[in-house]
């Protein structure tokens, strides 16, 4: 078993020791992942220059972890391979953000 479908695999029975599976619909799910994202970005804020990298690594990885195991959670209720998606969304990106217009630069695809 691949480390992905173990780590799901885990989320899953945990949820269900728990009886939580009711309360994971897809509202809520994607609710908890803003949430957890707000906690994330809650490390970052009011800090500049060096400070940015230099966040608590056991936080960082707690507030990761947890938007993360949302976001599984979501994928794997609409049978979504986390995998694929993403190497779509890669692709598309590609599109919209051509090198030779995107190098360099932050700027949204329809300023380019």
């Amino acid at each position: 078993m691949d480390k992905y479908n173990k780590v799901i695999k885990e989320l899953i029975q945990f949820r269900n020791e728990r009886d939580w599976e009711q309360f994971h619909d897809s509202k809520n799910l994607a609710l908890a992942i803003s949430i957890e994202a707000s906690e994330l970005n809650e490390l970052f804020l009011w800090k500049k220059g060096d400070e940015v990298e230099n966040v608590n690594p056991d936080k960082l990885k707690e507030e990761l972890a947890d938007v993360l195991a949302y976001a599984f959670l979501l994928a794997e209720k609409h049978n979504l391979d986390i995998f694929d998606i993403v190497s779509e969304k890669i692709k598309n990106n590609a599109l919209k953000y051509p090198v030779e217009k995107a190098k360099g630069t932050a700027k949204k695809y329809n300023e380019l």
